[in-house]
């Protein structure tokens, strides 16, 4: 089927085409027949009633510095001119983001949005994961300042990051011997009124990170992501060097117990973080590791989540 897609992204002249996996999806469907147009979150509206995006029609290659063409600009109604609207700008997850998926809302899934864009809105990544208590490490999301100091006597070794945070920002490792727990907690509650996350530090993270990609429900690849010399964090963004892997048996059972909920909420594509056997976090806002794990495995998952959106729409 030949269907009309419109994704929403961060500025497509900006990106990366050799990591990037909204660029990755976007081919995949342009190679199904389907018709793309782009637009930036800035530009969509709700309109008595109607959503409504100030769109380019647009056609993407592989081909560095020339990676995409825009056709004139139009107004899109994504209830009667689009199929799927793919929602892949990224965070931070924060109110102007919580406001896209109200309004996104009201076309879905008359025209499917992927992901589910109310789903999106009740599965924060670092909230969502708190249901499976027993697949994590231990962890506290408060402001208590008690609380978090309690928690700290406890383990000695941890990890203190914004809820709402992203790309590996903010995040920091707290040995048993720095005294700088107080101040971070200063600085983190003088800037927000939201609760932190603190968790038990997993030394198992200087053998990687791992990100485990599903489709509606299913792990399907996964690439480990392991921190640079002298850091705490793996994330891609800040250094880390994605190497390929295989699922344990402990991940596969991480999987079987998530991914019936990930396909009920209408979440289609979604990547989680392990480290050590401990599920971290669910990601599902804008998840990425598509281009590392083609280049590792030869597997290109873009194919079976366009199979999915698909079978949806049927």
């Amino acid at each position: 089927m030949a269907l009309r897609v419109a994704v929403q992204m961060d500025p497509i002249e900006s990106i990366n085409i050799d990591a990037d996996s909204t660029f990755a999806l976007m081919l995949e469907a342009q190679a199904r027949g389907h018709a793309l147009w782009h637009y930036h979150v800035r530009h969509l509206s709700l309109r008595a009633g109607r959503v409504i995006a100030h769109a380019h029609p647009v056609t993407v290659r592989r081909e560095r510095g020339n990676h995409f063409t825009f056709g004139a600009p139009v107004e899109l109604d994504l209830a009667r001119d689009a199929d799927v609207v793919l929602m892949r700008q990224d965070p931070p997850f924060d109110m102007a983001y919580i406001t896209a998926t109200h309004i996104l809302e009201h076309i879905h899934p008359r025209t499917l949005v992927v992901n589910d864009p109310a789903s999106v809105r009740n599965a924060p990544e670092k909230l969502f994961v708190t249901h499976f208590p027993d697949l994590m490490p231990e962890t506290l999301v408060t402001a208590d300042v008690a609380q978090i100091r309690a928690f700290r006597a406890r383990h000695g070794d941890i990890i203190i990051k914004p809820l709402f945070g992203n790309g590996g920002a903010g995040v920091f490792h707290i040995r048993p011997d720095d005294p700088n727990l107080n101040a971070l907690i200063e600085m983190f509650t003088e800037r927000s009124r939201e609760p932190l996350v603190v968790q038990q530090y997993l030394p198992a993270v200087r053998l990687g990170d791992k990100r485990v990609i599903l489709v509606d429900g299913e792990a399907m690849g996964a690439i480990n992501r392991v921190p640079a010399e002298g850091e705490a964090r793996s994330n891609m963004h800040v250094g880390g060097r994605p190497e390929p892997t295989t699922l344990t048996a402990r991940e596969r059972e991480i999987c079987a117990r998530i991914g019936p909920e990930l396909r009920q909420r209408g979440l289609i594509f979604v990547g989680i973080d392990v480290i050590g056997g401990y599920l971290t976090e669910i990601n599902v806002t804008s998840p990425t590791g598509l281009q590392e794990l083609a280049r590792f495995d030869g597997v290109f998952l873009e194919r079976a989540i366009w199979d999915a959106i698909e079978a949806r729409r049927r």
